[in-house]
């Protein structure tokens, strides 16, 4: 007998999908890439979730990618092994060919619709039903993929923000359920706090400001308590880059308040955060008291338990980054050191940007420990399209920091130089 597919069930349940629904969806990406609707049935969802198709074959397996917004491993599906021949055949290699181009057209196109809120739920009038709440869920995932990517980019945000106001246009414009207009009001929420958390990450802090009042305000509106929670994450963050760090505290507070804190993923969270901020007041204290609350609940959270799908970005690595930014704030070069190694042998492969953001870090502790040379090859290993944002504000530090320290080493010399290419 098949074992079923747990992951692949418990993200259908993180964004409400039936299996009807999803099938719905998979055939609709589908049609989108291909120009042909696909033939995904119920019959389809219930095998893949009871396990007897281990891994979809490719048109099927990059749509549930773009839909769920995360690799097909991820969702608990299984490659094929590969073949003992060591030879490719024509065959195989022509198969190979068409599923990497049929991978990099579904991979634009679901790029191109996250960044565009025309390919959403029909604007035809009629009721608004738990099927288009599923497709901007889906919609939303894909701006969650999109920023950990490429972080605070204007695209980005500008692409939230076209689908927080879509989502507020049918509002308004449709009749739904009690239960539906909480779910909507809540995915407007959860559309502008990634606006406002893009604007917070490329340092856009004026146009930050105006989305925090709106994230706020929708969130509230929604009754939902995660995105509650989520939102007053943003604010503190915001708060921290304009270094108002008691508004920062309270904001952490907030989000402790929330019933969502009785988890204790998000409690961890919270507290993770809160340490960050106690250590832009220098209360080394409270910082460390913090982080041990922080891992305590980490280690406490069931993993199986079911929690918004934009929370999958919190988990070891996440805290060890959090705790690394708390250390690097208090001057604590060799725990940075420490924590650094351990967000970057826990990070996924797609948190680009968190990688460039702990690259950056590390290269700080290692100059706080008098190792210009180790740290300008670690700055180095950052690639350029991801030296923006905080990133781009890290490693400008870093570059005043080191000469200021070693104005006249090889290793400040090639540091600029590669600076200026």
């Amino acid at each position: 007998m098949a074992e079923a597919n747990e992951k692949f069930k418990a993200r259908m349940r993180e964004l409400s999908f039936t299996q009807e629904e999803l099938a719905e969806a998979i055939n609709g990406a589908i049609e989108q890439v291909t120009g042909r609707q696909g033939t995904v049935s119920v019959r389809t969802i219930h095998n893949l979730a009871t396990g007897r198709t281990r891994w979809p074959q490719a048109r099927q397996r990059l749509a549930l990618e773009a839909v769920f917004g995360c690799t097909a491993i991820e969702l608990g599906f299984t490659p094929h092994a590969r073949s003992s021949v060591k030879q490719p055949t024509p065959e195989s290699s022509r198969h190979h060919k068409e599923e990497h181009v049929l991978r990099r057209t579904f991979l634009t196109t679901a790029s191109a619709s996250a960044l565009s809120p025309i390919a959403g739920p029909s604007s035809l009038p009629g009721r608004i039903g738990q099927s288009d709440v599923n497709r901007l869920a889906a919609q939303f995932a894909l701006i969650i993929a999109n920023d950990n990517k490429a972080g605070g980019t204007d695209q980005v945000e500008a692409a939230a923000l076209a689908w927080s106001q879509r989502v507020l246009h049918l509002q308004d414009t449709r009749p739904a359920s009690q239960r539906v207009r909480g779910q909507l009001y809540g995915l407007a929420a959860a559309f502008t706090g990634s606006a406002l958390w893009a604007a917070i990450d490329g340092g856009r802090l004026d146009r930050a400001r105006q989305h925090l009042s709106e994230a706020i305000a929708l969130a509230g509106l929604s009754g939902d308590s995660a995105i509650q929670f989520r939102v007053w994450g943003h604010a503190g963050a915001f708060y921290r880059h304009q270094g108002q760090y008691a508004d920062a505290l309270a904001a952490d507070e907030a989000a402790k308040r929330t019933r969502a804190a009785r988890d204790p993923l998000f409690a961890s969270l919270a507290h993770a955060r809160a340490a960050v901020h106690h250590a832009d007041v220098r209360n080394r204290q409270a910082a460390v008291r913090s982080l041990g609350i922080a891992e305590a609940n980490l280690g406490r959270a069931e993993t199986g338990a079911q929690r918004p799908a934009w929370l999958r970005f919190y988990d070891s690595a996440e805290f060890h980054l959090l705790a690394l930014t708390t250390s690097t704030t208090l001057g604590l070069w060799e725990e940075a050191e420490a924590h650094a190694h351990h967000t970057l042998a826990r990070l996924r492969p797609d948190l680009k940007r968190n990688r460039a953001l702990t690259h950056a870090y590390l290269a700080q502790a290692q100059l706080g420990q008098h190792e210009p040379e180790l740290a300008v090859s670690t700055a180095n290993k950052i690639p350029a399209p991801a030296r923006h944002g905080r990133t781009a504000r890290l490693l400008n530090t870093f570059g005043h920091r080191l000469h200021a320290l070693v104005p006249d080493s090889p290793a400040t010399r090639e540091w600029f130089e590669t600076e200026l290419l």
